[in-house]
């Protein structure tokens, strides 16, 4: 955009060689000239000559410049992404094998045994987890049920659904019956009403903990569940029968739930609101700790004998500190610290709790008097937002008791997250690590311990508490393997980098599978969903609803993996159905993907488990048996070098034997 400089009159017609280098006064000798080089002369054509425009033009034409400049940019950087993309290999791709097509929009789901809980609207449904076929449907409500939990009684199952008003309902699903045991918060006064806000059962249903919140006060209500009452109540119905109610038998009299797959549905299901099963029993209401400030006490004495029998030693309750002296280190801090805290927001966080039921450990103290079964939860552990203290209460109480923990594991930092393993009782530090520079912890995945046998991953038979691996997802996309072994220093490896070319593959959630040793599932904000190996790590397979069907939230997707199943659910939204204004017209789907049936994965789930004999075998399994097995080993091994070495003694001393007698005979002759 520049005009042909000068007039007719200066214009040249000729070329012209311009120098590039600055002229000189010539020296009158001859032999001191410079030599010419052609490379000091620039062809130049007089006739494109160029002007600069004047202003605007001038900045018009930088600024178009500057346009083409980024243009040409962006389009070369995506020539290379689709480069790079065509030259990546991409894993295979598996469509779900079952399809449970659903008439609304589905808000959470839960499974357990081979059964599917969907919550909706007014209520929720049972579904079988392979055949996709509706066994039920609960809709008494006036509302969505917005969570959903299930738990694994034996034969049996408890369910707890929680509605948009916060009421938490326990529901008991058993021979083919559906029973109302209670609404945990639902009361008359609509002034006084609580809302759940989590909900929490114990291996084996024993005990249930409801975190409700109202009157601007938080608190946690812990119950001990009659399992063996309601079992006995079932089968023998005439004890608790109510004549006021009757049996309501599965009736399909709503226009949106008659469709093809519905009418498969198994009527012998019904709901038994004839029956009043067992109430649970209010055990213990925990409020969260008062803020440590300056003491009451006027002597250490009073401390002490505050504190009862070493009970809540070390939440910093009781202590002998005083205003000035909590003033004095918080100037100090606030000076030490000012520029990491001037950007804080000074909004205080809404108090939650994360609680956790845990199982007769090795650690965790108990009266003499107190005998936990064997697979009953016998302590329940909490933490609350911002604080440095993880508790420890027992469950062997009455709502008479004082609700004081019994233990205490103080933190150096407040605690953010924190997750239960498989085995729930070891409670033992097995190391402290500390993930990557700028990486906070997002979740914490517990993986079963596994080892790899031949190349490929298994589980080992029987159960190892002093062995740990968990995968962690770090709030900026990375995923980390944690590793701890005994008394070995726990290592940290690099499963997943952080995003930097392909952002939208940036991690959002993982999932464990418990039936394939060392498999993690990784969901994308793309919408990807993929099979991770992390003992290499490497992507095995991927997953995908039909083509028709998309994530609609990718970077929250609803999905569960079933714990003892080989399988995985997950939501599907057809994209013109989501932009419907009308709830009627949306068709959403529920895809069921089992992994059995998957060519790459069936060796996998079919081969997961290697057993101890072979184990015992081989060294390199050695540190993973228990200490009884090893000393076992360890003296055996012993023994058989012990017993060859005692044969080869006696294999030399026969020869040497036989030797002396050659040489007495052969000096006699």
């Amino acid at each position: 955009m520049s005009a042909p400089g000068g007039s007719q009159v200066r214009k040249m017609r000729l070329s012209s060689f311009v120098r590039k280098v600055l002229l000189e006064v010539p020296s009158p000798t001859e032999q001191d000239w410079p030599q010419d080089d052609e490379k000091d002369f620039a062809f130049k054509d007089s006739e494109q000559e160029l002007e600069s425009l004047p202003q605007p033009y001038r900045m018009i034409n930088k600024m178009v410049n500057l346009l083409f400049d980024q243009a040409w940019e962006v389009i070369m950087k995506r020539d290379a992404l689709r480069e790079a993309e065509h030259s990546r290999v991409q894993p295979t791709i598996y469509l779900p094998l079952v399809e449970s097509k659903l008439n609304k929009m589905p808000n959470c789901m839960a499974v357990s045994q081979d059964y599917v809980f969907i919550g909706g609207a007014k209520g929720f449904s049972i579904y079988n987890l392979y055949d996709a076929k509706r066994l039920y449907i609960w809709e008494k409500l006036k509302v969505d049920v917005t969570s959903i939990w299930a738990a694994d009684l034996g034969s049996e199952i408890l369910i707890a659904p929680v509605d948009e008003t916060g009421i938490a309902r326990l529901f008991y699903f058993c021979k083919d019956g559906l029973f109302l045991i209670k609404a945990i918060n639902e009361v008359d006064d609509i002034s006084k009403q609580t809302t759940c806000l989590k909900t929490e059962i114990s291996h084996g249903g024993d005990f249930a903990a409801f975190l409700l919140q109202g009157a601007g006060d938080i608190w946690l209500d812990v119950y001990r569940l009659p399992k063996e009452s309601w079992l006995k109540e079932v089968e023998h119905p005439q004890l608790a029968i109510n004549p006021k109610k009757k049996v309501r038998q599965l009736q399909l009299n709503t226009p949106d739930s008659v469709t093809s797959d519905n009418l498969e549905m198994d009527i012998n299901i019904c709901f038994r609101g004839d029956i009043k099963l067992s109430l649970p029993v209010h055990i213990m209401k925990i409020k969260p700790p008062k803020p440590v400030t300056g003491t009451t006490f006027k002597s250490p004495l009073e401390v002490f004998a505050k504190i009862e029998d070493c009970y809540g030693l070390g939440s910093g309750q009781n202590h002998f500190i005083k205003d000035t002296q909590w003033e004095q280190q918080e100037a100090i801090f606030k000076a030490l610290f000012k520029k990491y805290l001037d950007g804080e927001c000074g909004e205080e966080q809404l108090s939650m709790a994360t609680f956790h039921f845990l199982l007769p450990g090795r650690v965790t103290t108990m009266p003499a008097d107190v005998k936990s079964p064997s697979g009953v939860a016998c302590v329940l552990g909490i933490h609350w937002t911002g604080n440095h203290n993880f508790f420890l209460y027992s469950l062997n109480r009455t709502l008479k008791d004082k609700a004081d923990p019994e233990g205490v594991w103080p933190c150096a930092a407040p605690i953010a997250v924190s997750q239960l393993s498989c085995c729930c009782s070891y409670r033992f530090p097995l190391g402290v690590v500390a993930l990557p520079k700028g990486c906070s912890c997002q979740s914490v995945h517990f993986l079963k311990y596994y080892l790899v046998h031949q190349g490929q991953n298994v589980y080992p038979e029987g159960p190892l508490k002093s062995h740990m691996k968990c995968v962690v997802l770090c709030t900026d996309s990375s995923v980390h393997l944690v590793t701890a072994r005994g008394t070995q220093e726990p290592t940290v490896s690099v499963l997943v980098e952080r995003p930097v070319k392909y952002l939208d593959e940036a991690i959002c959630a993982v999932a464990p599978v418990p039936a394939l040793p060392g498999m993690v599932l990784t969901f994308s904000r793309n919408g990807s969903v993929q099979l991770m190996d992390v003992a290499k790590p490497q992507i095995i397979c991927a997953f995908a609803p039909p083509r028709t069907y998309h994530l609609a939230v990718p970077w929250t997707p609803m999905f569960v993996v079933s714990l003892h199943r080989p399988c995985f659910l997950l939501r599907g939204d057809h994209p013109d159905e989501i932009e419907s204004d009308d709830a009627k017209d949306i068709q959403n789907s529920i895809f069921c993907f089992n992994l059995e049936a998957y060519p790459l994965l069936e060796n996998i789930c079919n081969l997961c488990t290697v057993p101890q004999a072979d184990m015992t075998d081989s060294m390199a399994f050695a540190q993973v048996l228990p200490l009884e097995k090893r000393c076992e080993s360890f003296l055996q091994e012993r023994f058989q070098k012990l017993e060859k070495k005692v044969k080869e003694q006696e294999h030399w001393a026969r020869l040497r034997r036989n030797s002396l007698l050659l040489q007495r005979e052969t000096s006699r002759k």
